[in-house]
């Protein structure tokens, strides 16, 4: 029996474990990956120098072939049906596929969702979850449809978000998880077994892109809130406050017991900068000075002082998740 013809669609790292397994021994046996697909390459880093993403970087050092177009246009359409592709998988790839496009491979056009659907359908479903607080997150195999993440689901793989998970390091969780949710999935998809699920769409949230304003904190909040937004924008934006004229940013944060004024410094104890909330006092692990490197707070306050009753203005946090999808903010053209 042939193996079905297999393209994955996809532009960041989060993806390489699932695309190992691909063309791993369990993977290969039963799937054929024919062609890889992901966007133009962008400028990067402070120097905005050209560069191709992890995805295209792993699939030219295995020799397989790498489309990017800019826009899926009628003629990329026709290309990629004229590949006869039999099943396409989606992770992170920056466009929205259409109708016509997502019918071509006869086996499906699945996706995999850094969330346990319904919840935190949209752009930032790893940043969100952490940010807000919650204490499992997971992925989601899915069939695309037009409306946003709101396809049937087929299968999901939880993860934890322990109390000190930034989001970095649940995106590493999600991106290993990828993996067993497939190999669990991929028999009864290839025997026409799997059974796809209509989500609950009364019961979905829905988070936004992140964006650099997102960064600041209001301590007028509780410290639980806050240490949970630090970690949810860990690595980017980083949440920050100003100090001695600068932005100072926190890498990671907890909730300790203790009263003070919200953004009153209180000193430090062996673990962190501990600064006054409405509720609780934050616990700040993390610290990094512009142009320095991110320090555990104790070999960053040996090096910077920070003393007691230093006052950070609060900034509004505005809402990461919703009960609806946000509205979509297209800049004008220049």
């Amino acid at each position: 029996m042939s193996r079905p013809r297999t393209v994955f669609f996809g532009s960041d790292a989060i993806a390489l474990p699932l695309l190992d397994w691909l063309l791993g021994p369990e993977g290969a046996a039963q799937v054929e990956l024919v062609a890889v697909y992901t966007q133009p390459d962008r400028p990067v880093g402070r120097g905005q120098k050209i560069q191709a993403n992890a995805i295209k970087q792993w699939a030219l050092a295995r020799g397989l072939p790498v489309h990017q177009p800019e826009k899926i246009t009628p003629e990329v359409r026709d290309a990629y049906a004229g590949s006869a592709p039999a099943l396409a998988l989606v992770m992170a790839y920056g466009h929205i596929l259409r109708d016509d496009f997502i019918a071509v491979a006869p086996l499906g056009t699945l996706n995999f969702h850094a969330s346990l659907l319904p919840r935190y359908r949209g752009a930032s479903p790893i940043q969100t979850s952490v940010a807000n607080g919650e204490t499992q997150t997971g992925v989601s195999l899915m069939r695309i449809v037009r409306q946003l993440d709101a396809g049937p689901v087929a299968d999901r793989e939880a993860v934890p978000i322990g109390p000190l998970d930034t989001a970095l390091e649940i995106e590493q969780k999600l991106a290993a998880a990828c993996a067993p949710l497939l190999a669990r999935a991929l028999p009864s998809l290839l025997s026409g077994e799997l059974v796809f699920v209509e989500q609950d769409h009364a019961a979905a949230t829905f988070c936004r892109k992140l964006t650099k304003e997102d960064a600041g904190l209001d301590f007028s909040r509780p410290a639980r809130e806050l240490a949970a937004r630090i970690n949810g924008l860990n690595p980017w934006p980083a949440a920050h406050v100003e100090w001695a004229g600068q932005p100072l940013k926190f890498g990671l944060a907890d909730a300790v017991a203790g009263v003070g004024e919200p953004g009153e410094v209180l000193g430090a104890d062996t673990e962190g900068l501990l600064i006054g909330t409405a509720e609780g006092l934050l616990r700040v692990r993390r610290l990094q000075r512009p142009g320095g490197k991110m320090l555990e707070a104790a070999d960053f306050l040996r090096g910077s002082a920070i003393v007691p009753g230093t006052a950070f203005a609060s900034v509004v946090q505005t809402p990461l998740v919703a009960a609806q999808p946000f509205p979509v903010v297209r800049l004008p053209r220049v």
